[in-house]
């Protein structure tokens, strides 16, 4: 306290803006920016084609391994089954029965589908990261970071779309016969995506002041970490505009690594709080995570390696189908930061 001109006063200290990360600065900022080396590899070997199709390969490859995991945080788990019984009981065999049926009717609508599906989930989950950190700084800016983010990925998709030779893209990395029946689709509508990109920019432009607004109101409570993350992503969306190969190989290769880092850091903090799932307690001590996570790469390679040549690779497509779609599906139900379990093993506080 001071006394200022015969009344007391109290002085105001500003607390310094502080970061608050989900493992460390060096840790956060290598997986906000894990993209770079693939994106960085990509480009330095777009003058070698084979090599490039086997960098594409390797990434597909790193993509497919993530997506099972999904499965193991849900039927590894009792307290998400019973959330959801039927649901979880029924959907593999509905979305089993689609896949089968859309493969027979029209191989380009599936991949389209496909495609399109991956890409925004790929990037909401960027989003869900950057809610992660904003739920760090107690902030509420999600619904202008949402509009924010789609937004660059709509910028891309449509600069890619409107502007690109897709068909000679997906030949020059090399992508499957379905693949570039869907790449050929795509590149149909390329006059309606040159339109669509003008009114896109406009609510980019609208939305990113809006949250720059927003964050500098929210003064020391802003979180830089979140920042740094968005900068990142920002970042890898405009790799995909500047080099699509690049970016593409950044944005996929990178997804995958990360939802292994974030599943490893949640379920690490489940098994470390006695958490009772089967998950949990099979990684409750370093030799039973070494043994759990590497029992399940065993699992992945060697279906790859069964299905690879399945029926003219046909069973290997309908697995990449079948657990990508389980994956994004069941992952709009795993990750919610409102659970108390899960803002617990994510390290957020967690509130009545």
């Amino acid at each position: 306290m001071a006394q200022v001109g015969g009344q007391q006063a109290t002085a105001v200290v500003t607390p310094s803006v502080r970061a608050k990360w989900i493992y460390s600065l060096p840790v956060d900022v290598a997986l906000a920016f894990l993209w770079v080396p693939f994106a960085l590899a990509a480009h330095l070997l777009e003058s070698n084609p084979h090599a490039l199709q086997r960098l594409v390969g390797l990434v597909f490859l790193i993509s497919f391994a993530h997506q099972p995991l999904t499965l193991a945080l849900v039927y590894g788990d009792e307290a998400q089954r019973s959330a959801r019984p039927r649901l979880y009981r029924w959907t593999p065999l509905a979305a089993a029965a689609l896949i089968f049926v859309g493969l027979r009717v029209s191989l380009v609508a599936v991949a389209v589908i496909a495609g399109l599906w991956n890409a925004e989930h790929t990037l909401m989950q960027r989003y869900g990261l950057t809610r992660l950190y904003g739920r760090k700084a107690g902030d509420d800016n999600g619904p202008l970071e949402k509009a924010m983010i789609v937004s660059w990925l709509a910028i891309a998709l449509l600069a890619a779309g409107g502007f690109l030779n897709l068909p000679r893209l997906a030949d020059q990395i090399g992508m499957g016969a379905t693949n570039r029946r869907a790449i050929n689709a795509l590149h149909a509508i390329q006059p309606v995506a040159r339109w669509l990109i003008v009114p896109v920019l406009i609510v980019s432009v609208t939305a990113a002041r809006r949250w720059l607004r927003a964050e500098r109101s929210l003064g020391s409570r802003a979180n830089p970490a979140k920042h740094i993350y968005l900068a990142a992503t920002l970042g890898l969306v405009l790799t995909i505009v500047v080099d699509p190969i690049a970016g593409f190989a950044g944005y996929v290769a990178s997804h995958a690594l990360e939802y292994f880092v974030i599943v490893h850091h949640s379920v690490s903090r489940r098994a470390a709080s006695g958490d009772p799932s089967v998950l949990a307690r099979s990684a409750a001590t370093r030799p039973r995570r070494a043994a759990l996570y590497g029992g399940y790469l065993v699992g992945v390679v060697g279906m790859i390696v069964v299905t690879w040549n399945l029926w003219d690779g046909r069973t290997y497509s309908f697995a990449v189908l079948f657990f990508g779609a389980l994956h994004i599906f069941y992952d709009g139900f795993v990750w919610k930061l409102r659970k108390p379990r899960l803002a617990a093993s994510l390290g957020l506080p967690v509130t009545a």
